[in-house]
């Protein structure tokens, strides 16, 4: 089950630095940046709780 997990938040992740890049070429920069700092909450919370733990 924690592996699965992973999976749907790397999936996740892709999809989220993907919007990045498009809003980047968009000449949004600014809207790019916060979505590249969420894809990076999407992985360094589950290293804080316990999702990230066995």
């Amino acid at each position: 089950m924690n592996a699965f997990i992973w999976v749907f938040l790397i999936v996740i992740l892709i999809y989220t630095l993907g919007f990045s890049i498009t809003l980047w070429k968009e000449k949004n920069k600014v809207g790019s940046i916060a979505v590249f700092i969420l894809a990076l909450v999407i992985v360094i919370i589950p290293l804080f709780t316990d999702i990230g733990m066995d």
